[in-house]
C-alpha cells in the first residue's frame, strides 16, 4: 500500500504543470518576465548622462547597477526555497508586483539617493523573476523537451542584455529616462495577468510542497544570507573603485562577510527548514555544476564587459557596432542549446557540458593571438564561437540538476545554481577589473585605470590602444583560467552520469510515445 501511494504521489509530482489552454501562455508569460529581468540589469547604462544631469549624484552613480545586482544575487537562495514552500505561482506573482513597484517608484525619483533605494527595491522582484521562471520553465516540460524552453529563455536573455544599453539611450535621448522604467510596467501587467490567469500548479504538487505538516520558514537564515551576500558583493563590486583593495572599508567588509557567513551556517544547521540546506552541497551533481556555473559567472565578464572597451579602443569601432561584436556570441548560444539534447541524450550531460567547456577554453586562449589592430570580424567570429560552446555547456548543466531533484526540491536547487553565477559574475567584475587597471597602470602610468579612460576612447592614440589591447588579452586569459576550472568541477566532481530521477524518466518515454504514434 505504501509502495502504491508512494509511486502515485511520485506521479502527480512529476506531471508537467498544466494551463487551462495549454503551456503557450505561460511561456509567453516566463519570456517577458525573463526580458524585464535581464534589460533592467544594462538598460541605465547608457542613460547615465541624462540621469546625472537631471538628479545629480555623479559620485555614486554607479550603485544604480549594483544596487539592483546586489539586491537580486543574495535573494536567489531565499526565492528558491520559497517556491518549494508555498509553489511557484504566489512567489513569481508577488516577486513581479514589487518588480513593478519599483519600476514605478524609479520614475518618480527626485534624486540619486531615492533612485538607488527604488532600484533595489526592483533588485528584490528582480531575483524571484530570474530564480522562478527557471523552476517553472522545468516543471512545465518533460526532460527531453526542456532544451526548447530553456532555448527560448537563453535567446530572450541575451537579446533584452545586449538591447539594453541601446534601449535606455533611445529613451533617455528621444523621450525621458524615466521611461526607461515606466515602459516596465505594461510588459509586467500582461506577464502578471497571463501568470494569474494560465499557470495551474495541480494539487498533488503543492501538497508534496508544503506538505500536511507545518509550514516553517527559516527567517533568521534568510536575513544572515542577505546582510552576508551584502557585505560580500558590496566589496567585492566597490574594491578598487570606491576605495582601495587594502583599505580599511574593502577589509572590514570582508571581515564583516566572513563573520556573517560562519553565523549563516550556525543558523542553517540548527534550522528546520534550512533555505540553504546541507545537501545542496553534499550532492555531488549539485556541487559540481554550482561551481561550474560559478566559474560560467566569472569567464562572461570577459566579453560582456571589457569586449565593447576593446572593439571601441583598438578596433575604432562606435558603441553600437561594438555592441554587434558582442552579438555574435547571442545568435550561436541559443542554437547550439536547442541542439544539445540531441548530444546529451546519447553521451550524457557531464560529457556534452565537457565538449562545450572545452571548445570555450579554446577559443577563450585564442582571443589574445588576434592581430593587433585586426578586423571587426575577427573578435566576432570567436564570440560565434564561443556563444555556441557556451550553449553546449550550460544548458545540459542545468537540465540535468534539475532532472536530478523531486518538485520539492528543484526551486532550492535552481536557485542556488543561479546564485553561484551571479556571485562568480561579481567576483569576476572585481578580479578581472583589477587585472585589467594593473596592465593599464604599468603601462600608461600608476593613476591610470579603465574608468579614467572611459571618456577617452573616441580619441585613443597608438599608445592608448595598445594598452587597451593588452589588458584585454590578459582579461581574456584569465577567463580561460576560470573555464579550466570549470572544467576540473565537471571531471573531478561531477559523475560519469547524473542520477536522473526515475519520474524525469518516465516523463521523457511518454513524451517519446507520444512523439512515436503522432500523425506524419
Amino acid at each position: 500500500m505504501e509502495g502504491g501511494v508512494s509511486r502515485t504521489t511520485a506521479r502527480q509530482a512529476a506531471a508537467p504543470t498544466t494551463t487551462p489552454r495549454g503551456r503557450g501562455p505561460v511561456v509567453a508569460a516566463l519570456m517577458l518576465g525573463m526580458a524585464l529581468a535581464a534589460l533592467d540589469g544594462t538598460v541605465v547604462s547608457t542613460a547615465v548622462p541624462q540621469i546625472v544631469g537631471d538628479l545629480g549624484g555623479l559620485s555614486v552613480f554607479s550603485w544604480l547597477f549594483s544596487g539592483y545586482l546586489l539586491a537580486v544575487t543574495v535573494t536567489l537562495p531565499v526565492y528558491g526555497k520559497l517556491c518549494d514552500t508555498f509553489g511557484r505561482k504566489p512567489v513569481l506573482i508577488a516577486g513581479t508586483i514589487l518588480f513593478l513597484i519599483g519600476s514605478l517608484l524609479c520614475a518618480f525619483a527626485w534624486n540619486m539617493g531615492s533612485l538607488i533605494a527604488f532600484r533595489i527595491v526592483q533588485g528584490l522582484g528582480g531575483g524571484a523573476l530570474q530564480g522562478t521562471i527557471q523552476t517553472i520553465a522545468a516543471d512545465l516540460y518533460p526532460l527531453k523537451e526542456r532544451p526548447k524552453i530553456q532555448a527560448k529563455l537563453s535567446s530572450v536573455w541575451a537579446t533584452a542584455s545586449v538591447a539594453g544599453p541601446a534601449a535606455g539611450g533611445l529613451l533617455a535621448g528621444y523621450a525621458d529616462w524615466r521611461w526607461i522604467f515606466l515602459i516596465n510596467l505594461p510588459v509586467g501587467l500582461l506577464a502578471l495577468w497571463l501568470i494569474a490567469r494560465h499557470l495551474v500548479e495541480p494539487e498533488g504538487r503543492r501538497q508534496t510542497a508544503g506538505s500536511s505538516r507545518k509550514v516553517s520558514v527559516d527567517w533568521a537564515g534568510a536575513v544572515a544570507i542577505f546582510a552576508t551576500g551584502t557585505l560580500l558583493l558590496t566589496a567585492l563590486v566597490q574594491g578598487g573603485v570606491a576605495w582601495p583593495w587594502l583599505s580599511a572599508p574593502s577589509l572590514g567588509l570582508f571581515a564583516g562577510a566572513l563573520a556573517l557567513a560562519g553565523a549563516t551556517v550556525l543558523i542553517e544547521r540548527r534550522a528546520a527548514e534550512p533555505i540553504i540546506p546541507g545537501w545542496i552541497w553534499r550532492r555531488r551533481t549539485i556541487s559540481a555544476v554550482n561551481l561550474a556555473l560559478g566559474a560560467l559567472g566569472l569567464l562572461m565578464v570577459a566579453p560582456t564587459v571589457f569586449l565593447p572597451t576593446y572593439a571601441q579602443a583598438v578596433l575604432g569601432l562606435g558603441p553600437i557596432a561594438a555592441g554587434f561584436v558582442l552579438s555574435a556570441m547571442t545568435l550561436s548560444w541559443p542554437i547550439s542549446a536547442a541542439f544539445s539534447n540531441r548530444l546529451y541524450n546519447r553521451i550524457g550531460f557531464r560529457h556534452t557540458a565537457v565538449i562545450g567547456i572545452t571548445l570555450a577554453l579554446l577559443v577563450l586562449l585564442a582571443f589574445p593571438f588576434l592581430p593587433f589592430p585586426g578586423e571587426p570580424w575577427q573578435p566576432a567570429l570567436l564570440m560565434l564561437l564561443l556563444g555556441g560552446a557556451l550553449g553546449l555547456f550550460q544548458l545540459p548543466l542545468i537540465v540535468g540538476v534539475q532532472s536530478t531533484v523531486p518538485y520539492e526540491e528543484r526551486g532550492t536547487t535552481t536557485a542556488s545554481v543561479l546564485f553561484c553565477r551571479q556571485v562568480g559574475q561579481s567576483v569576476g567584475a572585481a578580479l578581472f577589473g583589477a587585472v585589467a587597471n594593473g596592465v593599464l597602470a604599468s603601462r600608461l602610468g600608476a593613476d591610470t585605470d579603465l574608468d579614467s579612460l572611459a571618456y577617452a576612447l573616441d580619441h585613443a592614440d597608438d599608445t592608448l590602444r595598445h594598452a587597451v589591447d593588452a589588458a584585454v588579452d590578459h582579461v581574456y586569459l584569465g577567463a580561460a583560467a576560470a573555464a579550466a576550472l570549470a572544467l576540473l568541477a565537471l571531471l573531478t566532481l561531477a559523475p560519469r552520469r547524473f542520477p536522473v530521477l526515475k519520474e524525469h524518466k518516465e516523463q521523457q518515454e511518454q513524451s517519446e510515445e507520444r512523439d512515436d504514434i503522432r500523425p506524419v
